[in-house]
């Protein structure tokens, strides 16, 4: 049966592995981001990505497909996912709000200017450092 190749170089993730879920406001606007950084050399290289389901909140309705999970390798850089997610973002007719969840942190991207450019890429590298120092 077929194997899911979903990154080259990817699965293996080490110690500085890094998983992250990302959200945005519909499950095309999802599959339409995994297409793009599927496409996406940098992010392609060094990390795996998958649509998946969660199960709802107390009081939310779930739908089939509503989080983007991506699992980083060696080599992974969080200013290359980050210009990603913003290019992808530029293409949308809708530019919504896209979530980055990293554990119990929650990193909300919004505008795109270059200071919340920076606190994102800040925030996912030092989320990646505490993983390597546990």
């Amino acid at each position: 049966m077929g194997a899911h190749r979903h990154g080259e170089g990817a699965r293996e993730t080490g110690r500085s592995g890094v998983r992250l879920e990302v959200r945005v406001e519909s499950a095309g606007e999802l599959r339409s981001l995994q297409g793009w950084l599927r496409s996406d050399p940098e992010v392609r290289r060094s990390a795996t990505t998958e649509v998946r389901g969660t199960a709802p909140r107390p009081g939310e309705m779930g739908t089939a497909l509503d989080v983007l999970e991506l699992v980083t390798g060696n080599g992974w850089s969080a200013a290359s996912f980050v210009l990603a997610l913003l290019a992808w973002r530029q293409t949308r007719p809708q530019r919504g709000r896209l979530e980055i969840h990293r554990g119990d942190t929650v990193i909300v991207l919004t505008g795109g200017s270059d200071e919340e450019v920076e606190r994102v890429i800040r925030a996912l590298d030092t989320d990646r450092d505490e993983d390597a120092n546990q």
